[in-house]
């Protein structure tokens, strides 16, 4: 069975996201998943080529403003016409720090790739107001359901 590729591409400002980002990273470099390469860019950083390269990915964004970072909008504004019927079944998921309820970030998200036909595989992990470290967990499971899938071959 051949390596798979998992991208994850995220944005924080304050912290609290990337706190988030190396949850779901703890949870994809799992030692309980094997043949999974993982790559984590910041959403600034990432570009065309990574998410060529990527099997599955998962994003993370603040919630600013009731939207995505303008850091993640950036990004999916970059490679979206060049990843356009390229990258068509990918699996993705992704995971939100939000001060208010995070729907605006989730839907600004989705509502995006909704155009590039990626098939989001998670419910999206949400941290909305108070953040609660105790929900890093589902974080971490996030990014080991995915690499775990990816390996399995399922998405």
């Amino acid at each position: 069975m051949a390596e798979k590729h998992l991208l994850i591409v995220s944005h924080s400002q304050s912290g609290a996201t990337a706190r988030m980002a190396a949850a779901v990273v703890r949870g994809a470099t799992s030692p309980d998943v094997d043949g999974v390469e993982v790559r984590t860019k910041a959403a600034l950083d990432a570009d065309v080529d990574d998410l060529l390269w990527a099997d599955g990915f998962i994003l993370g964004t603040p919630e600013n403003f009731g939207y995505m970072s303008g850091a993640m909008k950036y990004f999916l504004d970059r490679v979206f016409y060049p990843c356009e019927n390229r990258i068509n079944g990918k699996p993705w998921a992704m995971f939100v720090r939000a001060g208010n309820d995070g729907t605006g970030a989730i839907s600004s998200v989705r509502r995006i790739l909704k155009g590039l036909a990626v098939r989001e595989v998670q419910e999206p992990v949400l941290i909305a107001g108070e953040f609660d470290e105790s929900r890093l967990a589902e974080c971490e499971e996030l990014g080991l359901l995915m690499a775990a899938g990816l390996e399995a071959e399922i998405f």
